[in-house]
């Protein structure tokens, strides 16, 4: 266990990488422009310091970070207590704050803060929560929901999610970007006293430093492209510069003004040129004396350092507990009366039968004649798909934000995407199976009779394994895709091709070819849609429907007594004879010649099996896809 009072070392450290933007293409081919971004840098820190890291965009602050938190690989050495910080190590006792780090909506402050993954739990917990709101001045909105929280108040409580597993290291990028000046100076002194009081090692970046929090700052570090002009107590700043013939201007803010003279000045070539010669002058000049600037040691009277430091919170929780949490986390962001609650709860339990209850009004009047073939062969195509393209739609909507939480926080290493899913399908499953079968009692009525339980089981639960299935699928796609626009684009033209094909309302399969007929066996829609159609175009009730009121179809039967009150005369329109020669005519090969009840094709139980056989086999996919390591761009597109 490492001691109350500890020092993390930089030794020369370099490090590589892309230095500009690239295609999908070029990062996909490895075809990008790389070069050196951190150029020898090294510098120390103790703990119960705040040690700022300054310079321009572009200047390798974010790397930096990156080096540090073990993120990106580089040369030379990372010490903590003069033991190299590996990955597994800052994992378990640091932590890194993004600057676009993303919060659950529909939580509340005090909800975010005691759903947190941590080691300790129960009243330690609601302790420690209740410590932290103090610490950062949110307990006044400690119920208020995160989006409606100010930029202020947010960006404290992404640094309090981290401050409650008490780091013993706390990185963090621009905490400051984009506040006023007086939230500025509220945040950054919120974090001095908190290095101070829990004796954290805590290690900023910031573009534009105001001289207000100049006094909070125990250490500094200039870069600029990458080299390091000056690294050391905050203290020696003003003497160092002066020593070698930069002295601040009075009434400058001192940060500032060497900011700027660390900066490579690019409006004019002339001006371009002097300002890298003087870098150049002022890096080589610190590589000489720098040294012991910064070694200086502020004393015990410049910080205080806590002797009863013990980390009894930090570290990753059980597996069993993590997926408790993930799954308390889901359910408390839908059941509160907050916007984002009433939004998930109402797409989760309403959508689906908002949209059955539409096509019950087209439908209901539909009565048993000959266009009943291609009326309720319709209703179960709409329905069919609609609850499809509902819970793309949903997913979408949904899934979203806890799916950037989870690129965020698994590369803090504290559980993999199947935990996310396990927790997610723990909450999606009752949902869906819920709205499945308050939509199939909306149109069940004009297909069937709602007296008889076991056909309507079965018939809510084929539309059931359609929304999983269609959920699965889009959760797979959101994997890689970031943008939900596109990711619904994706989604919807893929559910579009396996509809034309299968579904066998849009086209018959006796028009396929053999390869494109069998082709069709590889899709959900296939299955499903034989069983909608097979449960309701059966015998006896689909034997000659009439083609009116007024008119039989005795052109397609024999079995039809005249009546005086019917025309017995041919129509044209008589098309079926019975639902079996409407099922053999959508469902069949070109070439099928039999009874379509002998074959297994037809057979209830196997279509509702296979059915669900997909909807599982996509679930147990995703767990796979899920634990696989992606490209870094893909994870920096989610972390970013």
């Amino acid at each position: 266990m490492i001691g109350s009072d500890y020092t993390l070392e930089l030794c020369n450290v370099f490090h590589s990488g892309q230095v500009e933007p690239g295609s999908f293409f070029q990062r996909l081919t490895g075809d990008v422009k790389t070069g050196v971004i951190l150029k020898d840098v090294s510098f120390l820190t103790h703990s119960g310091e705040v040690t700022a890291i300054l310079g321009s965009k572009g200047s390798g602050k974010r790397a930096l970070l990156d080096v540090i938190s073990r993120r990106v690989s580089c040369k030379g050495h990372i010490l903590l207590e003069g033991v190299p910080l590996e990955k597994d190590y800052f994992r378990n006792t640091c932590a890194l704050v993004r600057h676009s780090t993303k919060l659950l909506p529909g939580l509340s402050v005090q909800q975010t803060l005691a759903l947190s993954l941590t080691k300790i739990s129960g009243y330690l917990k609601s302790s420690k929560v209740k410590q932290v709101m103090a610490d950062l001045a949110l307990s006044q909105v400690a119920t208020k929901c995160v989006t409606n929280l100010t930029k202020s108040e947010y960006r404290r409580l992404v640094i309090g999610v981290q401050l409650i597993r008490d780091p013993i290291i706390l990185l963090l990028d621009e905490p400051t970007w984009d506040l006023d000046p007086l939230n500025t100076y509220l945040v950054i002194s919120i974090l001095s006293n908190a290095a101070k009081k829990y004796g954290t090692t805590i290690i900023l970046t910031m573009e534009k430093p105001r001289s207000d929090v100049f006094p909070f700052l125990d250490r500094v570090v200039y870069l600029c492209l990458g080299d390091v002009v000056y690294a050391g107590p905050t203290r020696n700043l003003l003497d160092y510069f002066g020593s070698i013939g930069f002295p601040c201007p009075q009434l400058e803010n001192p940060l500032m003004y060497y900011l700027c003279l660390s900066t490579v000045d690019r409006r004019s070539r002339e001006r371009f040129i002097e300002s890298n010669h003087q870098i150049a002058a002022l890096v080589d000049k610190f590589k000489v004396e720098g040294q012991a600037i910064m070694q200086g040691n502020l004393g015990e009277h410049g910080r205080i350092i806590n002797p009863n430091k013990i980390q009894l919170n930090y570290g990753k929780a059980g597996g069993f507990r993590t997926i408790w949490m993930l799954y308390l986390r889901m359910l408390a962001s839908i059941f509160n009366v907050k916007k984002q609650g009433i939004k998930q709860m109402s797409m989760r339990l309403l959508t689906l039968p908002i949209y059955f209850f539409i096509l019950w009004i087209f439908y209901n009047e539909a009565k048993d004649y000959q266009r009943a073939f291609i009326t309720k062969s319709g209703l179960l195509f709409n329905a069919m798909v609609g609850t499809y393209f509902i819970s793309i739609m949903n997913t979408i909507c949904l899934y979203g934000p806890y799916r950037t939480r989870y690129y965020q926080e698994s590369q803090e290493g504290l559980y993999s995407g199947a935990s996310l899913l396990l927790a997610w399908n723990l909450v999606s499953l009752p949902f869906s199976f819920i709205t499945a079968f308050a939509s199939a009692a909306i149109i069940f009525p004009i297909l069937g009779d709602l007296s008889n339980t076991i056909d309507f089981l079965y018939f809510a639960l084929v539309l059931w394994s359609s929304y999983i299935y269609a959920e699965q699928q889009t959760i797979a796609i959101m994997m890689f895709v970031k943008n939900g626009l596109i990711a619904a684009v994706v989604n919807i033209y893929i559910t579009c091709i396996y509809v034309m094909l299968a579904s066998g309302v849009l086209r018959s399969y006796k028009g396929y070819e053999e390869w494109l007929f069998y082709l069709t066996y590889l899709t959900h829609t296939r299955y499903a849609s034989i069983f909608l159609h097979r449960s309701v175009f059966k015998q006896p009730i689909f034997n000659v429907l009439p083609y009116s009121e007024e008119e039989n179809c005795t052109s397609i039967t024999n079995l039809i007594q005249t009546s005086s009150n019917i025309n017995t005369n041919s129509n044209a329109n008589c098309r079926y004879p019975s639902g079996k020669a409407f099922l053999t005519e959508r469902f069949t090969a070109k070439n099928f010649a039999g009874d379509i009840y002998q074959t297994g094709d037809f057979n209830m139980d196997f279509n509702l099996g296979i059915s669900f056989a997909f909807s599982l086999g996509i679930i147990v996919l995703n767990k796979f896809l899920y634990l696989m390591p992606l490209p870094g761009y893909i994870i920096d597109k989610f972390r970013e």
